[in-house]
């Protein structure tokens, strides 16, 4: 679509458009130009000479995107009515404009912030790893005391869900900086433990700084794409946890092959070589991450002004309105959206989700180095054994979150693998229970390849009930306490997790296997239970985007560029 853009030196007043017989008239700017030349862009005055022409001057709405403003050029094909030349407004956007500013999301923003997941879970996740790399041994470490590692971490991770809030309250790009800042130096000081209680208030201290970073980054998400959207960009996110997995387990092999015989004890090498690189990225972070759509850095000016348009017409209660000069681009804190998830019964149901997934999330990660290694593999086949199910978790992950945006349903998706994972656990219970009947080669290789959809069933489940969680609200405050509210209770999961896999029940660990299959199948339950539940709403007329309810108002761009509403299949179920 040709647009046309302003001349301070033009000598001609009037410039016809193609398809309009109007007269296009020449205003100040009055606020900044395209260039940002104006010499004092707070004085609200123009700078001599300037001009700017103007060939929109319809009432629309004013964009509020942090000042980043394109002042502004429809098409020649846009009708020209006359309009104040003080006011500002949106720009209309084609289709292919919203792709770009997507795609730019897609590229610039979504990568780093899986680095940054990555960096974090591997972060959490190593202890697994240098268990069996000899942390339990030079530690002198009882099966208790290490539970108690991987319990102390979640212990503070839940005291402080409430951070997640912080990203409405703190600059993003200061507050994830200082997050991965935090948690790249308590990961390197665990290679200078020397004792249980050190490595336990380490642990400690790494569970508040990973909680005010992981939970809140699909609410930081919801900032930038549209709900349909959301649930590939979340899985992006989140599918950097089986990398992670994958990755660690593939890293601690070299690492305890190069350095088994070196200065440094293993387990001291993996913790140091892993955690360090989180403070780098820190100072990274701060440059790179964008506070708001209108603040991203790596878009063009209009992009940034279509970027916050785009989510501003996809909100239901979404009404024309002017903004003054004087008012602030911050809207107060919205309490009422707090209090209103908060007595939304299915913000429970979904909480409950997370924690039944959770037991499994954050016990097998941590566990199947030893796992493998109780199968009858040595110490260093055990760490590349560990990686095959976590790159098969990752590409699922990746594929059930695009299938799921595509198309624009849930539940199916969830309800599946939850019941894939229960599945196979039960199955590695069974064949632990009656393992005597069974040959060697045969239960070992039960045992190893009903791993595989274990793992691929969670990492995908979380990825689905994290999204969901997030459907129904529309508001920030409202996205950012169902998400608080989601790992307060979720994040409890852990605490039985941890716990599942002692010493003892090795080398078959039949209760353990037997108590996440029977919280994969709960997940599977309550996900059911949900979708009844919303489209009972549905059918009752109750159903409201925002409260609860499963009606999503879709919008679509139309070949000119304007909008249309549309009905599509329930998002939410």
């Amino acid at each position: 679509m040709a647009s046309l853009r302003p001349g301070p030196t033009e000598a001609n007043p009037s410039i016809p458009s193609s398809g309009s017989s109007s007269i296009a008239q020449y205003t100040p700017v009055s606020d900044r130009s395209e260039q940002g030349d104006s010499p004092n862009p707070n004085s609200g005055r123009p700078a001599a000479g300037s001009l700017q022409v103007k060939t929109d001057f319809s009432t629309d709405e004013d964009q509020d995107s942090d000042g980043d403003i394109d002042e502004g050029y429809d098409s020649y094909d846009d009708d020209i009515q006359p309009r104040p030349s003080r006011r500002r407004y949106t720009p209309k956007y084609t289709k292919e404009e919203e792709q770009q500013v997507v795609r730019k999301f897609d590229r610039k923003l979504v990568p780093f912030l899986a680095l940054l997941y990555l960096l974090s879970f591997l972060d959490r996740s190593n202890i697994g790893n240098a268990k069996i790399a000899g942390l339990a041994d030079d530690l002198q470490l009882s099966s208790s005391q290490y539970e108690w590692l991987l319990t102390a971490f979640y212990i503070t991770y839940i005291l402080f869900e409430w951070m997640t809030l912080m990203y409405r309250l703190v600059r993003p790009h200061v507050y994830i900086a200082l997050c991965v800042f935090g948690w790249g130096l308590v990961a390197s000081l665990q290679s200078l433990a020397t004792s249980f209680g050190v490595l336990v208030f380490l642990r400690a201290a790494l569970g508040i700084t990973e909680a005010a970073f992981g939970p809140g980054v699909p609410f930081y998400l919801s900032l930038f794409y549209r709900r349909e959207e959301l649930a590939f960009r979340n899985g992006l996110f989140i599918s950097a946890a089986p990398l992670a997995s994958s990755f660690a387990s593939s890293l601690a092999w070299v690492i305890v092959r190069l350095s088994s015989n070196g200065p440094i004890a293993p387990w001291r090498t993996l913790f140091l070589v892993e955690g360090f690189p989180s403070i780098i990225v820190a100072v990274i972070a701060w440059f790179v991450i964008p506070d708001s759509p209108g603040t991203a850095g790596f878009l063009e000016p209009r992009q940034r002004a279509i970027a916050q348009l785009r989510l501003d017409e996809s909100k239901p209660d979404h009404k024309p309105h002017h903004h003054n000069q004087q008012q602030k681009h911050q809207k107060p804190f919205n309490w009422k959206e707090v209090m209103k998830t908060l007595s939304d019964p299915k913000s429970y149901i979904t909480a409950f989700m997370f924690f039944s997934c959770n037991v499994a999330f954050s016990s097998m990660p941590v566990f199947l180095p030893t796992i493998i290694q109780d199968m009858g593999y040595s110490a260093l086949t055990s760490q590349a054994l560990s990686a095959p199910p976590y790159l098969l978790a990752f590409l699922a992950v990746l594929l059930t979150s695009y299938l799921s945006d595509r198309t624009r349903t849930r539940s199916p998706y969830l309800i599946l693998h939850a019941l894939l994972s229960s599945t196979a656990y039960f199955l590695i219970a069974l064949t632990g229970h009656f393992h005597a009947s069974v040959p060697a080669p045969v239960h070992i290789a039960i045992r190893y390849l009903c791993v595989y959809p274990a793992v691929t069933g969670f990492f995908s489940a979380i990825t689905l009930i994290i999204t969901w969680t997030m459907d129904n609200r529309p508001a920030k405050e409202g996205k950012g306490a169902s998400v608080a509210l989601m790992n307060v209770i979720g994040q409890c999961g852990p605490l039985l997790g941890t716990r599942l896999y002692p010493r003892s029940q090795g080398p078959w660990y039949v209760r353990g296997m037997a108590v996440c299959g029977a919280f994969m199948l709960g997940v599977a339950v309550l996900a059911a239970v949900l979708r009844v539940l919303l489209r009972r709403e549905m059918r009752m007329g109750k159903g409201e985007m925002g409260v609860g309810g499963e009606e999503d108002e879709g919008y679509e761009l139309e070949e000119g560029g304007g909008m249309k509403v549309r009905n599509f299949d329930m998002v939410n179920a």
